[in-house]
């Protein structure tokens, strides 16, 4: 039985900031590697569906890969190409931006939250998510509803992500102590969680729902707190500073939002939610629909 309350209101209203990033003089030059070498390598995490994860196959699937797929199409058009070999690297928490940074990937697809302090390193597309923090646990009659909750308790958090910094910031504010808990990745977190080694599991709210509905033990209960702690807007993150790639990546995407495409691949992936897109959702593309 799968409990999840008020995911629509939680994120309609949510504030929605669409900041364009600057671009520095140092332009990293993604599209002149991409047109020298006729491949364009998409960076995507393997465990977090219905974002970006490897399928049954461990094929690259997800809401955010499909982006990236039509990133890579306008990259195609834009660089005049009769074809172009799209290749994919999984990536971690920890090394996504440096694999960004070093080149071995020209678009980074994922859960990952645009932030003022990543865009010191890294370059953001528009925005492409709206979501937040939440808290997962067992429902079995000691659920976590809220952080108070988390009192003398354990909780999982990815190590390398917005979400321990934060959830960490709001401990420390409320006064609740609590023991943080990193952990590799969200399936390690999962089975931390079903073990009884942690309590909960902090993630961004998309990421805790793809994870529930992914699991095939019927007979275990969940709970997804309603109440989120963060605003976490994702978008997709390139090389820093390369203006010409990032305005390809924001073209494609508004294309897509103009078009209202965009709404398919929500529904590819978000269907099994059996609900539409939330208002804030909805605002997010509309706001990203820049006229040519």
């Amino acid at each position: 039985m799968i409990h999840i309350r008020s995911l629509a209101l939680a994120l309609s209203l949510a504030p929605l900031l669409a900041a364009v990033p600057l671009a520095s003089a140092q332009a990293a030059g993604t599209l002149d590697r991409i047109a020298e070498t006729g491949v364009f390598t998409i960076g995507y995490r393997t465990g977090e569906p219905p974002m970006s994860y490897a399928d049954a196959d461990g094929q690259p699937a997800g809401y955010s890969v499909d982006l990236c797929r039509v990133v890579a199409e306008e990259a195609r058009l834009d660089l005049g190409l009769e074809s172009l070999d799209i290749r994919f690297l999984a990536v971690t928490a920890e090394d996504r931006f440096d694999k960004i940074a070093s080149g071995e990937i020209d678009i980074l697809c994922g859960v990952t939250t645009r932030t003022l302090s990543r865009a010191e390193t890294v370059g953001f597309s528009q925005l492409t998510f709206a979501t937040g923090g939440a808290l997962l646990s067992m429902d079995d009659g000691d659920r976590v509803e809220r952080l108070a909750d988390l009192a003398g308790r354990k909780v999982a958090v990815g190590a390398g992500t917005s979400t321990l910094e934060i959830l960490a910031g709001k401990l420390q504010a409320g006064g609740i102590a609590a023991e943080i808990v990193e952990m590799d990745s969200a399936d390690a977190s999962i089975a931390a969680l079903l073990a009884g080694e942690v309590d909960a599991y902090a993630a961004d709210q998309v990421v805790l729902v793809g994870k529930v509905l992914s699991q095939t033990d019927s007979s275990l209960s969940y709970f997804i707190a309603g109440d989120l702690f963060s605003f976490e807007p994702l978008a997709l993150a390139l090389a820093h500073g390369d203006a010409e790639f990032q305005l390809v990546a924001d073209r494609a995407l508004s294309r897509l939002y103009r078009s209202g495409a965009v709404l398919q691949i929500y529904e590819k992936w978000f269907g099994a939610f059996g609900q539409a897109p939330t208002a804030a959702q909805r605002a997010l593309w509309q706001l990203g629909s820049t006229p040519e």
